[in-house]
């Protein structure tokens, strides 16, 4: 790999774990219709062999259990680490383990959720924005 190459890479590595932070952090706020805004109008969010088609149906989606966590007082956190950027044609693959932290009010932080996210993310308005997302739940769903 050249030097040009290696410039390129580390800059949409860079860009990437940027673009997760924001993301995770307005889903985690409760922000679902900005959350979703991250997706393309096509976008597809697949979890445990179901498939959300839509920006706008993934918005819907993301409210209703935002919804669901706030009226039982459980904040959520999603933790995104071990991160790898992987270009392919006009974007990325990017691949990440994720854990979902629950919280109850006045309780204990509980590891709800260990998963791997696969995304295909593309260009669009000068960032990024998920085309296709994958997450595997460990121990729920085939490898």
């Amino acid at each position: 790999m050249n030097a040009v190459n290696a410039q390129q890479n580390e800059a949409q590595y860079v860009e990437a774990q940027h673009f997760y932070a924001r993301q995770m952090q307005l889903l985690d706020a409760g922000s679902t219709d900005e959350w979703a805004a991250t997706f393309t109008e096509d976008g597809v969010f697949e979890v445990g062999g179901t498939a959300v088609h839509g920006s706008g149906e993934i918005a819907k989606a993301a409210r209703k259990v935002a919804d669901e966590f706030a009226a039982a007082k459980i904040v959520r956190r999603h933790w995104i680490g071990m991160l790898t950027v992987t270009p392919e044609g006009e974007g990325l693959t990017a691949r990440s383990y994720a854990l979902v932290l629950e919280i109850p009010d006045g309780g204990d932080v509980v590891v709800r959720r260990s998963t791997v996210c696969t995304d295909r993310l593309v260009r669009s308005d000068g960032g990024w924005r998920v085309r296709h997302r994958r997450v595997s739940r460990d121990g729920l769903d085939p490898a």
